[in-house]
């Protein structure tokens, strides 16, 4: 079977190495969002991760000519009323100077979301990973999915592993966050991981009933 191209709708570096290592069985071949810097990318209006992966991968697989496979990701934490919710990637943006790197982004979403639940015993700073994922091609969006992990938010942050909010997003049956567990740890277990591989299995069949 011919290999299919798909082009990843992310620049985070994390996250495409996450897709890729999860979709490495399948007869695709995974194009980076490098390959196409000239095309803008788009604004980011959805009320819900759904929506936001959605415009992400019908935009890119339209302006490339690809099938894309988008994804919408972050952190609901519910003593916050769900923030910072889909606007996770851009919690701090208020905090960091123009152009910052992601290292730097990262460091100040921690810093606020830490500031947020000063004094919120452990108990109550229950917290959830989702990711929601959606391939687009000819037009219409083919396959979509999401998963889900639940978790703790830490006081400090701890571990020098992962990204994002990583460092303070506590695994409660292991005691340590996501950024003190191996690459392979993490994928197993985390919502893009879980994600990752239902899409895997509906991409599998779709392929087939294609060939």
């Amino acid at each position: 079977m011919q290999a299919r191209a798909i082009v990843l709708a992310t620049g985070n570096p994390g996250k495409v190495r996450e897709i890729t290592a999860a979709l490495g069985d399948l007869a695709v071949e995974i194009l980076s969002l490098e390959r196409f810097a000239d095309i803008a990318p788009p604004a980011e209006t959805g009320q819900t991760f759904a929506a936001n992966a959605r415009d992400k991968a019908l935009y890119y697989a339209a302006a490339t000519g690809q099938w894309c496979l988008a994804e919408d990701s972050g952190l609901v934490v519910d003593a916050l009323d769900g923030a910072p919710g889909v606007h996770s990637a851009r919690y701090a943006a208020d905090r960091c100077p123009p152009g910052a790197d992601r290292a730097t982004v990262d460091q100040a979403n921690n810093a606020k979301l830490l500031e947020a639940l000063a004094g919120v015993p452990t108990g109550l700073r229950t917290a959830r990973f989702l990711c929601h994922l959606a391939l687009a091609g000819e037009g219409r969006v083919l396959i979509e999915t999401f998963d889900t992990v639940e978790g703790l938010i830490a006081e400090a942050p701890r571990g020098r592993g992962g990204f994002g909010y990583d460092p303070v997003f506590v695994i409660p049956s292991l005691g340590r966050t996501t950024a003190e567990l191996s690459p392979q740890q993490k994928n197993a277990l985390s919502h893009r991981g879980k994600a990752v591989r239902h899409l895997a299995r509906l991409l599998a069949s779709f392929l087939s009933q294609r060939s």
